[in-house]
């Protein structure tokens, strides 16, 4: 979940009991008004009811509501002594509505000429009952309309002052390290934003120096070690045929040149892992890898024959993908020449080209470790290898989002490269 959708949610739902909280408060708060209002009317008639009786004694007999809003029965010292005034709300049948009525209704005793009369006030609640539904239902409108226009302006101005903060992260995203030296950063008033605009370009520029710094140093270790390497192959080759030396110096004479030589192989290897995990092959185009698959396995047929291997291409189907041309050749020539390196002589390496996969096989006995194949230095004991081949094979793959997989089926190794 996003951070502005967090912050909007807990937000929202704080905000939604609070509102609920203060609606009923202030729901009931109007309400005991209300019953407030009509319980002082109803003890105002009460006063001038009692104010009749005693100036009309025939009030006293009034014993139904049939032509008024109140009755009057006679009752004990004992109950008029101890009795209090007590409201309630009770229902009453109207006529002219065929039907009971909600009416709030007081009850109270008064002494008069020595007897106690219990006397009864009624008022109609069909106003106030109307009354609490419209507020009801105002408040709830109002309730609803709250949330939803708070919310939604919460949203907006927060998507707002957020905005300098997204922008941020997709500048980042698309920010590339081997193309771009800087970014543009957006205008913001917000102290936080300001501060991780300054050290994200801290950090951007100390990344970049440090990257140019790593490549510098690579490009400069290969070269220098190049050279020498060049200096003392060349010496001892014309050492090699000047020289009178016996069978055995020229047999030790060519053992240091094949470390050499192998030292230069692995020198090579270095540096285009190295470029390749630091992305420094930037240009991409359409690769027709039938067209690539078929040129590579032209250049291979001499070492294969020279090793006694047949290469056989089946295309099921064309691929094209998008990427660098020069890493998806040295990505077909690892792993046919790593085919052709590992497979018995007289036997068949099989390239096939699906839809979606290219699959190189050769026969083998065992099957190889799956967690070690494409480690570095694995099979670097043989002497014609560096153990990077499967190595840079790895890296190339994942740099063109390709996956590379081994298996075992059938005595056969697979490797495949999925598109």
């Amino acid at each position: 979940m996003k951070l502005l959708n967090f912050t909007t949610t807990y937000f929202a739902v704080i905000l939604v009991f609070l509102l609920a909280l203060w609606a009923l408060i202030f729901y009931f708060e109007i309400l005991d008004e209300i019953y407030d209002s009509m319980d002082d009317g109803l003890d105002n008639q009460k006063m001038l009811v009692i104010r009749k009786a005693r100036q009309d004694p025939s009030v006293l007999e009034k014993s139904a509501f049939e032509d008024g809003n109140y009755i009057i029965s006679p009752t004990t010292p004992q109950i008029g002594r101890d009795f209090t005034d007590a409201y309630r709300d009770t229902l009453m049948y109207m006529e002219n509505e065929d039907e009971y009525e909600p009416v709030r209704l007081i009850e109270s005793v008064f002494q008069q000429d020595g007897s106690f009369y219990k006397i009864k006030v009624i008022t109609s609640m069909v106003e106030e009952d109307d009354l609490r539904k419209e507020l009801f239902f105002s408040l709830l409108w109002l309730y609803l309309g709250l949330i939803l226009t708070i919310v939604l302006l919460n949203s907006y101005f927060q998507k707002k002052a957020w905005q300098p903060f997204y922008k941020l992260l997709r500048r980042l995203e698309n920010f590339s390290i081997e193309k771009d030296r800087t970014i543009k950063y957006e205008e913001t008033k917000i102290d936080e934003f300001r501060l991780l605009n300054e050290r994200v370009d801290s950090l951007l520029k100390k990344s970049v120096e440090s990257y140019n710094s790593q490549k510098e140093f690579i490009e400069n270790a290969s070269h220098e070690l190049q050279t020498p390497l060049a200096i003392s192959i060349n010496k001892l080759e014309l050492m090699a045929e000047n020289a009178e030396l016996s069978q055995e110096q020229m047999e030790e004479l060519g053992t240091v040149l094949q470390s050499l030589e192998r030292l230069t192989r692995l020198n090579r290897s270095l540096l285009l892992l190295s470029r390749i995990e630091n992305r420094q092959f930037a240009e991409e185009e359409k690769i027709n890898w039938n067209s690539l698959t078929k040129q590579i396995i032209t250049e291979f047929q001499d070492y294969a024959a020279h090793r006694e291997v047949k290469i056989v291409l089946a295309e099921e189907n064309s691929i094209e993908h998008q990427g660098s041309k020069d890493l998806a050749g040295m990505l077909i020539s690892n792993l046919l020449k790593n085919a052709i390196f590992h497979t018995p002589s007289g036997t068949v390496v099989k390239v096939i080209i699906s839809s979606r996969s290219i699959k190189f096989e050769n026969p083998g006995k065992a099957a190889l470790e799956k967690n070690k194949i494409f480690s570095r230095f694995k099979g670097a004991e043989k002497a014609d290898s560096t153990g990077l081949g499967l190595a840079i094979s790895k890296a190339i793959a994942e740099k063109m989002d390709l996956d590379l997989t081994y298996t075992f089926h059938d005595q056969t190794h697979i490797f495949t490269i999925d598109f």
